[in-house]
């Protein structure tokens, strides 16, 4: 890695309050690179040589199955993947790819683990990392099994708006056959399901969704912190 690379890396919210040393054992021999949008990143089944951390643009994380594939998460800058394979020195379960131009920094998989081993505050960072990456699969599951298509789309919504007044209105953060995979439905679905959100005050046009009537809304979704709270 060149020099100014390092110190780009070095500064990254991944390493704060870390011993220098460890975050010289961490970027040697890591790589910091640029990706173009739509390009595959790692591969389910891959041996997990790199500790992946986003430092622009947006990563889709997928898994996929014969024909069949589907969104697990979009990652954006400072999130890292996938933690669980490189700890273990497992192959990767899940795929990933860029959504849109990218910069990454690539860790070397046995740096992390040796740095794990070393300084304990690394060790708890991880600790915390993956324990939120359990509770955010657990959420998942609840949403997915939980509840109908309808209403995890009035949900995801909601979260997009946040505590905006209505009415209140956001743009895509990314396309909408990734949203329909996330969502686990088919784009056709996903275009009903807005459709049938209507009579609840939203509106889609081109990029842009658009919440008349919140209250009305939140009263169909019914949120729950269990879920829908990251903070939870």
């Amino acid at each position: 890695m060149r020099s100014e690379d390092e110190a780009t890396a070095s500064e990254l919210p991944f390493f704060e309050g870390l011993a220098e040393a460890t975050v010289r054992l961490l970027i040697r021999g890591a790589y910091l690179q640029r990706f173009p949008a739509h390009v595959e990143l790692i591969h389910q089944g891959q041996t997990a040589d790199f500790l992946h951390v986003v430092v622009e643009g947006q990563v889709e994380v997928f898994s996929s199955y014969r024909d069949r594939e589907t969104t697990v998460a979009v990652l954006g800058p400072g999130a890292s993947f996938i933690l669980a394979a490189v700890f273990l020195d497992k192959p990767y379960l899940k795929s990933a790819r860029s959504l849109s131009a990218a910069r990454l920094l690539l860790l070397p998989a046995a740096n992390v683990r040796a740095a794990f081993g070393l300084d304990p505050n690394f060790a708890r960072r991880i600790a915390s990392e993956m324990a939120e990456g359990y509770r955010s699969l657990v959420k998942e599951i609840n949403n997915q099994k939980l509840r109908s298509s309808l209403e995890r789309l009035a949900n995801w919504i909601l979260r997009q708006v946040g505590k905006d007044a209505a009415p209140a209105t956001f743009t895509f953060p990314f396309d909408k056959k990734t949203l329909a995979a996330k969502l686990g439905v088919t784009p056709e679905v996903l275009s009903r399901n807005f459709a049938a959100l209507v009579p609840y005050g939203v509106t889609v046009s081109g990029k842009s969704v658009v919440v008349n009537d919140l209250a009305l809304l939140t009263n169909f979704a019914k949120p729950s912190p269990i879920i829908d709270d990251p903070e939870f």
